[in-house]
């Protein structure tokens, strides 16, 4: 009976089979009798789904114990999916929208060693100063706030081994040349969400920025809002961090 009800409805026999994958996605391997435990089913129909399961490649049976596990086929799938998601194209309109409340133009950059690297730049259209940057170019990683805000998600060890591999140089009167007062200034941005770049990369010019954590949890990603220091003095940047953590926060969550 319960065999032509499912065959009635393939639409509870799909629901049953995601469940099947999820709790196993979830637990780990489990005997058929564990499983049938926690799906609060009856073993002929877990049995019957874990057939068509491994029938496809998606689970797989270890001969040792009998316990059922998800296949590594899974792997490939997500990792095909990745491959097709453009990050980019989901922070695009964060980042035109941001440009556009906070009339600031607004970069987006990615984690090339030990650079970062601008692959969008949205220019304000509410002022006539333009930034000198453009897509394709890079910044170091010590001396730019997109650099401290990335390197604030990482390890210490991380940090340590990327400091150490860079070509420390004292780019303004401004840049932090000590890697003591360097790592204060990581801690610092690790307690408020966002980094800041003090004229340390270009005389005249100051910028906030946030992290982004790649589809791997990794900081890959950052955005920031640059502007001349004369837009750009203490109460500007308090105004600014709350548009940036907001945005910070929807980027990650359309990435989710």
């Amino acid at each position: 009976m319960e065999n032509k009800t499912e065959n009635k409805n393939p639409i509870q026999v799909t629901d049953r089979l995601f469940l099947v994958i999820e709790t196993l996605a979830e637990t780990g391997p489990l005997t058929l009798a564990a499983l049938c435990q926690r799906l609060d089913l009856n073993k002929s129909t877990v049995h019957r789904l874990l057939s068509s399961l491994i029938y496809v490649g998606y689970v797989r049976q270890d001969p040792s114990d009998g316990r059922y596990a998800l296949s590594f086929r899974f792997l490939t799938l997500s990792n095909q999916i990745l491959q097709n998601i453009d990050i980019l194209e989901i922070a695009r309109p964060f980042i035109r929208e941001l440009s556009r409340e906070t009339g600031e133009t607004v970069h987006f950059v990615q984690l090339d060693g030990l650079e970062a690297v601008y692959i969008y730049k949205q220019e304000s259209s509410q002022n006539s100063i333009r930034m000198a940057s453009k897509v394709g170019s890079r910044i170091p990683l010590y001396c730019s706030g997109i650099g401290k805000a990335m390197l604030a998600d990482m390890e210490d060890e991380a940090i340590k081994k990327i400091w150490d591999s860079s070509s420390i140089s004292k780019l303004t009167p401004h840049t932090i040349t000590d890697y003591t007062a360097f790592f204060e200034r990581i801690q610092e941005v690790r307690q408020r969400g966002y980094a800041l770049d003090d004229e340390e990369n270009e005389i005249g010019v100051r910028c906030i920025a946030a992290a982004v954590q790649g589809f791997d949890d990794g900081a890959r990603y950052a955005f920031s809002i640059s502007a001349p220091v004369t837009r750009m003095d203490d109460a500007r940047i308090a105004e600014l961090s709350q548009y940036v953590l907001r945005v910070k926060k929807e980027i990650q969550t359309s990435l989710r």
